[in-house]
């Protein structure tokens, strides 16, 4: 079991940035890949980034150039640096991880409100 919990979620103005932080407890040592995604109101839940234990990296379209994932392996720790936010980034955000079983595992979310 991996249990997940996101921090850094907010209010922030169109431009600005943000660091979303998720740290797992559990069996940490069982995680292959840790990501974001993201749900807007309205719509489904998509995709943000991914970061596999080897240091692969995938992003969204949406938001290359813009943000940055990274994980701290030792600690089952990953981030999310949002730079230049939008007003259609506004969403709840969530981390997820997948262990070598092909779990998944989700967090509660955090929001994320960008004002125009």
């Amino acid at each position: 079991q991996v249990q997940l919990v996101e921090s850094g979620g907010g209010l922030v103005q169109r431009g600005g940035s943000l660091r979303l932080s998720c740290a797992a407890s559990g069996r940490i040592f069982s995680i292959s890949t840790m990501g974001w995604y993201r749900q807007g109101p309205g719509k489904q839940r998509e995709l943000v980034a991914t970061i596999t234990r080897g240091g692969n990296i995938n992003y969204a379209d949406s938001v290359k150039g813009r943000f940055a994932v990274s994980r701290d392996n030792a600690w089952g720790t990953v981030y999310l640096q949002m730079n230049s936010l939008k007003a259609e980034d506004t969403a709840v955000y969530y981390c997820n991880a997948v262990v070598i079983t092909l779990s998944s595992y989700w967090g509660q979310g955090t929001q994320v409100t960008v004002s125009s």
